[in-house]
C-alpha cells in the first residue's frame, strides 16, 4: 500500500535528532582533545561536512533509492562490496540505538534516580519499535516535536552563555588560552581534536537510507538543515564553553556536560530542562536508527540478499519483521555488554567513519562508471578526494588514541559480514552440501535423499528467478555487461530483454541479430525478448511487476535518453546497470 511522504521538516527532524545530539557529547570530546583549540577542530568538521553535502547530493540525487552507501557501490562495484558497506551501516545504528537509549536513560537516572538504567533501556527501545510499526509518518511527528524542543534548549543555553560570559568577562578564556597546547603542539591538537569531533556529525547518513520516503527535492533540505544545525551549535557552544570553565574541568564532567555547564550559567532549573531535553532528543536518535535500518534492510531485502520473509507488510505499510529483528539485535547488545557500553563506542566511531569513507569512495566510482546518469548537482572531483582524505586523517586519529578500538569493531564486524557474506553465497554453500551428502549417501542413503532433494528444490527456486532488463535498442556490448553483471552479482537462469515501442515503430533488425548472438554466446541462461506496445511509464513498470511476479528492484533500466528518458525515482525502484 502506499503510504504519505515525509515533507522537509518530518525528514530533517528524523535523521536532525541524531546528528544534532551530539553536541551534548562532541564540545566535551573536542575539548579534552585539543583543548582551547577544540572550536578550531569543530569548524573544520564542519567544512567537511559542507563537502559531504555535494556528494551526497550528487549520489543520491542520481540513484535516489534506499540504502544509502549500499545503493551506491550496488550501483558501481559488486554485490558483495555493497553487502560489505551495508554491514557497516547497520553496524553504526546498532550502536547509535543502544548507545543513545542507554546515555538517554542516564540522564534521565539524574534527575529520576528510582530506576534501574538497564531495563529502562529495553523500555525505550521497545517503545520506538511500536513507534515505527504504526507507520513513518505517526513517528515522524514524534521526531518534529523532540526536535524543536532540542534546538530551543540550545538556543536557551547558548543564550545564557552569553549572559554569563556579559557578566563575568574574558579572563577564563585568555587563561584557557595561555595553557601549553594539548599534545605537544597547536597542528597536533587540532588533528586529534578533529578525529574526536567527527564524531559530532554521526547521523548525516541517515538520510540517504529512507529518501524514497521523502518527498520530492526533500533529501538535498535534509542535508542544508542539518549542516547548518551543527555548524553553529557544535562550535559555539565548544567555544563559550572555553569562555566559562577552565580546561581542565571538562574531563570530570563529560558524563553530563551541558547539564554541568547549564548549572553554571542559568542555575539548576536550566540544568533540569537540559537535562530532560538529552532524554528527549537521545531518544529521537534512537527513532533514527530504526527508520535508517529499516529503509537498508528493506531495499537488501529486494535485491534478494535477505529472505523475503523480511517484506512482510502491516495494515501501515510498516516492514515489522526488519524492525523486530533490528529490536533482537540491539537487545542482545544491551544483554552482552550489560550495559557498559564503551566498547560499542569503538564499533560506533569506526563504522560511522568507514561509512563516510565509502560514501566519497562511491561517488568516484560513480563518476566513472555511470557517468551518463542525470544528476542534480555535481561534486567536483578535487573536493571529493579532499573529503576522502579528511575521514581517512579522521580514522587514523581514532585508531591512535586508542588501539584497542580497531579490535573490538573488528570483533562485531567480522561476523556481521560473514552471515551476509554466506547469503550471497548461499547457491556455492547448496551446492557444496548436495556433494558432500552424495559423498555419505551410501551410509546414510535414505536421510541423505530426502535432504538432497529439499536442496535441489531451493537451488531451482533460485535459479528461476526472473530479471528484466529494458532496453532502448543497446548494442551488444551493452547486452553483454548486463549478462556480466547479472553473472556475477546475482543467481539466475532467467533474463527478459524488453523493449517499449510505439505503434509505428518496429525492431532494429541489427538489436534482433545481437539479441540471437548473446542467446548462442550463454547457453545456460534463458533469455526472452519482448516487445510492447504503448509508452515507458511507471504504470507500466508497476504493471509488468505484477503480471510477471518480479520485484521492481530487479527490472533493470539502461541509462536514460530517448524514449527511455525517466528519472529512476519516478520509476519506483528500478535500478539502473549501465
Amino acid at each position: 500500500m502506499s503510504t504519505k511522504k515525509l515533507s522537509e521538516w518530518y525528514a530533517t527532524a528524523i535523521c536532525g535528532n541524531d546528528i544534532t545530539s551530539s553536541c551534548l557529547y562532541v564540545s566535551a570530546l573536542a575539548i579534552v582533545a585539543a583543548g582551547q583549540y577544540a572550536w578550531v577542530a569543530l569548524l573544520m568538521v564542519a567544512v567537511v561536512l559542507f563537502l559531504f553535502r555535494k556528494i551526497y547530493g550528487e549520489v543520491v540525487g542520481a540513484l535516489p533509492l534506499n540504502g544509502g552507501v549500499y545503493n551506491v557501490l550496488l550501483n558501481t562495484t559488486t554485490k558483495s562490496n555493497a553487502s560489505v558497506a551495508a554491514c557497516l551501516t547497520i553496524l553504526s545504528y546498532m550502536a547509535t540505538a543502544v548507545i543513545s537509549s542507554s546515555e538517554a536513560m542516564h540522564y534521565l537516572h539524574h534527575i529520576l534516580p528510582y530506576f534501574n538504567v538497564n531495563i529502562a533501556t529495553f523500555v525505550l527501545l521497545l517503545i520506538f519499535l511500536g513507534l515505527t510499526i504504526l507507520g513513518i509518518s505517526e513517528s515522524a511527528v514524534v521526531a518534529l516535536v523532540i526536535f524543536i524542543f532540542h534546538l530551543a534548549t540550545m538556543g536557551l543555553l547558548i543564550g545564557t552563555c552569553f549572559f554569563f560570559v556579559w557578566q563575568h568577562g574574558f579572563s577564563i578564556l585568555i587563561e584557557n588560552f595561555h595553557l601549553p597546547a594539548r599534545n605537544g603542539s597547536i597542528l597536533t591538537a587540532i588533528f586529534f581534536g578533529f578525529s574526536a569531533a567527527m564524531l559530532g556529525i554521526s547521523g548525516f547518513e541517515s538520510s540517504s537510507n529512507f529518501v524514497e520516503e521523502q518527498e520530492r527535492g526533500v533529501f538535498a533540505k535534509t542535508l542544508r538543515n542539518m549542516w547548518i544545525a551543527v555548524s553553529v551549535l557544535n562550535p559555539l557552544i565548544a567555544f563559550l564553553v572555553i569562555c566559562i570553565i577552565p580546561i581542565s574541568a571538562v574531563e570530570s564532567h563529560q558524563n553530563s556536560f551541558l547539564s554541568y555547564i547549564g548549572t553554571l550559567t542559568g542555575g539548576k532549573w536550566l540544568a533540569t530542562i537540559i537535562s530532560i531535553n538529552a532524554v528527549s532528543v537521545l531518544s529521537g536518535a534512537v527513532l533514527t536508527s530504526f527508520v535508517g535500518v529499516n529503509g537498508l534492510i528493506k531495499r537488501m531485502t529486494l535485491d534478494r540478499i535477505l529472505p523475503n520473509y523480511f517484506l512482510k507488510e502491516n495494515k501501515r505499510g510498516s516492514t515489522y519483521r526488519i524492525l523486530i529483528l533490528f529490536f533482537l539485535l540491539c537487545l542482545s547488545v544491551l544483554l552482552v555488554t550489560r550495559g557498559q557500553l564503551a566498547p560499542l563506542a569503538a564499533v560506533y566511531a569506526l563504522s560511522f567513519l568507514t561509512v563516510m569513507a565509502s560514501f566519497a569512495l562511491g561517488n568516484i566510482l560513480l563518476k566513472l562508471r555511470r557517468s551518463r546518469l542525470p544528476r542534480p548537482e555535481y561534486a567536483k572531483p578535487g573536493i571529493v578526494l579532499l573529503a576522502f582524505a579528511a575521514i581517512i586523517i579522521a580514522l587514523y586519529g581514532t585508531v591512535m588514541t586508542k588501539p584497542q578500538y580497531l579490535v573490538t569493531f573488528l570483533q562485531y564486524f567480522i561476523p556481521s559480514v560473514l552471515i551476509i557474506l554466506a547469503m550471497l553465497l548461499r547457491k556455492d554453500i547448496l551446492h557444496f552440501i548436495v556433494n558432500l551428502l552424495q559423498s555419505l549417501s551410501k551410509n546414510y542413503k535414505k536421510y541423505t535423499l530426502t535432504r538432497q532433494r529439499s536442496l535441489y528444490r531451493s537451488l531451482k527456486k533460485l535459479y528461476e528467478q526472473d530479471f528484466v532488463f529494458f532496453s532502448k535498442g543497446d548494442d551488444i556490448a551493452t547486452l553483454n555487461k548486463v549478462m556480466m553483471y547479472l553473472h556475477e552479482n546475482e543467481v539466475t537462469n532467467k533474463m527478459k530483454i524488453v523493449t517499449v515501442l510505439h505503434e509505428a515503430q518496429q525492431p532494429d533488425p541489427k538489436f534482433l541479430a545481437d539479441f540471437d548472438t548473446l542467446d548462442r554466446a550463454y547457453p545456460e541462461v534463458d533469455m526472452e525478448y519482448v516487445t510492447l506496445l504503448g509508452d515507458f511509464t511507471p504504470e507500466l513498470v508497476e504493471e509488468l511487476s505484477h503480471k510477471w511476479g518480479i520485484p521492481k528492484n530487479f527490472m533493470f533500466i539502461s541509462s536514460p535518453g530517448e524514449k527511455f528518458s525517466y528519472r529512476v525515482d519516478e520509476l519506483g525502484g528500478v535500478r539502473l546497470i549501465l
